[in-house]
């Protein structure tokens, strides 16, 4: 999948690279099942999920609980954003 891709390509150090993919793979997991089977809306979820994890400083890439929980924060806010915005 392109977005384990893009992590695993990141330019971090090992222990902040290790602490990424942790993040991303956990967060993953706890909103996988809010978009179904149709693999583009899964993708495109990934996505998102993975360039909002790499848009952290890397200064703040110490706390794999800490990135997961922020990211999934992010992500509900700009969905948030999304469903209320005018089309």
């Amino acid at each position: 999948m392109r977005a384990k891709q893009l992590i695993e390509g990141a330019s971090y150090g090992p222990e902040a690279l290790k602490i990424v993919c942790q993040a991303f793979e956990e967060a993953w997991t706890s909103i996988a099942g809010n978009f179904g089977n149709d693999p583009a809306a899964i993708e495109a979820a990934r996505l998102k999920l993975a360039n909002i994890i790499l848009n952290f400083p890397h200064n703040e890439i110490k706390d794999a609980e800490w990135i997961k929980c922020s990211s999934l924060q992010l992500m509900a806010l700009e969905y948030r954003r999304q469903s209320i915005s005018p089309r």
